[in-house]
């Protein structure tokens, strides 16, 4: 796709620093020329970066920011990426990244029925939420209904009837577990994960961290999917879609609300998990995500225990701090969680404050990792990581108003 940033986000170089300007240039011309490939159907496929293979989840937030593009070529690509997720996404709905092709290729062969497109299937339950944020963003920016076909019909009958399925979660039907020495790469419980008793909220296996839930209801996820059912179009709405957001929005308020701050896990049992993710969706990023699903004074408080020394993933050095994860070393940050603190902050000042202290923590190679360490940001993983170059963008934009042209 030969498309320049002039063309995706006119006028925006007349807003930014010119260095600015050419960050975002080349993180459009990163995912235009490396990320994106296609299938044999000529449909996108967008590999995360240097894994070559699609993520329902980062797929969606890699082409996030060109929401704010009306260039013709951008609104097909979207609407084409929505049609790849979808057929993905029937493919194995329990499987959270895909292959370009029936390769066979995968990160473990975890399951001996797996299918060779799949190469991960960890069900996590913001997959199915980010098709239906991109999906619904498309219609709501554009009017564009293109990528509302039989099959769409299909994958949202199938995605309502499994979330039916896994507010009971069964754990025969689902058994994770990797001998490869690494206890969050596997479900607890022989690979059933935590025991569950029902809230209403639906079952998620694993974070979109990649790592394994310790109890079973993780509720930004829960809280994405309930904002995705409840803003569906009246002419996708059903019984349904409605009674599960329902439940969701009633097992949220029940089970994951503790001494007036959002717990990040329950379990329906009496426990809770107390922090917080880089990955979205996290519990900072509800603002982003959850819309009227969400209480504003519980998510102060929830925001102030994220940003504190009170959140073992909350990590401050010289030159940087933010939000970390158990899926990266300890006092390592990532620029995506501190994108989304300056998304999700009113202040302009944050906003470009954070894309100063992102541009010299880069290491000197005008790219966004995955995280780096607070105090020698030298030290940093995934040398290429679209979704982190791209929540960069998104910022970008975000801090001088943009609106697309």
């Amino acid at each position: 796709m030969n498309l320049t940033a002039r063309e995706v986000f006119p006028g925006l170089e007349d807003l930014v620093s010119e260095s600015r300007f050419n960050r975002v240039s080349k993180s459009l011309t990163s995912l235009f020329d490396k990320s994106l490939t296609r299938l044999e159907n000529g449909r996108p496929f967008i590999i995360t970066g240097d894994i070559p293979a699609m993520w329902l989840r980062d797929s969606t937030w890699q082409v996030a920011p060109l929401l704010n593009s009306n260039h013709p070529q951008v609104v097909n690509l979207l609407i084409e990426l929505s049609k790849t997720q979808v057929e993905l996404f029937l493919i194995d709905p329990y499987a959270n990244a895909f292959n370009p092709s029936p390769s066979g290729e995968c990160w473990h062969r975890d399951f001996l029925d797996q299918s060779p497109w799949v190469f991960e299937r960890k069900f996590e339950l913001d997959s199915w939420a980010s098709v239906l944020y991109l999906a619904r963003m498309i219609i709501e920016k554009y009017d564009r209904w293109d990528h509302i076909d039989e099959k769409f019909n299909d994958a949202l009958e199938v995605m309502l009837d499994l979330a039916q399925r896994e507010q009971r979660h069964d754990p025969e039907t689902y058994v994770f577990k990797r001998d490869n020495g690494v206890s969050h790469d596997s479900l607890s419980h022989e690979g059933r994960g935590a025991p569950t008793a029902y809230t209403g909220m639906i079952y998620s296996a694993f974070r979109p961290s990649d790592d394994a839930c310790v109890y079973g209801y993780l509720v930004p996820s829960n809280f994405f999917f309930l904002s995705e059912l409840e803003n569906l179009s009246q002419r996708l709405k059903t019984p349904k879609s409605e009674s599960l957001a329902r439940d969701i929005r009633s097992g949220i308020e029940k089970f994951a609300v503790i001494d007036n701050l959002y717990a990040y896990e329950v379990d329906g049992l009496g426990n809770a998990l107390f922090i917080d993710d880089a990955n979205i969706p996290s519990l900072l990023s509800l603002p982003l995500l959850a819309g009227a699903s969400l209480d504003v004074d519980l998510y102060r408080n929830t925001r102030e225990f994220i940003l504190s020394q009170d959140n073992p993933y909350f990590f401050s050095g010289i030159r940087a701090s933010g939000v970390g994860s158990q899926h990266t070393p300890k006092n390592h940050v990532w620029p995506i969680a501190m994108s989304v603190e300056a998304l999700t902050s009113p202040s302009s000042e944050k906003k470009l404050k954070t894309l100063d202290i992102l541009e010299t923590t880069d290491a000197g190679t005008g790219n966004m990792h995955e995280a780096f360490n607070v105090d020698r940001p030298e030290e940093f993983s995934r040398a290429w990581f679209s979704w982190a170059d791209m929540t960069y963008v998104q910022l970008v934009l975000d801090s001088v108003g943009y609106q697309a042209k």
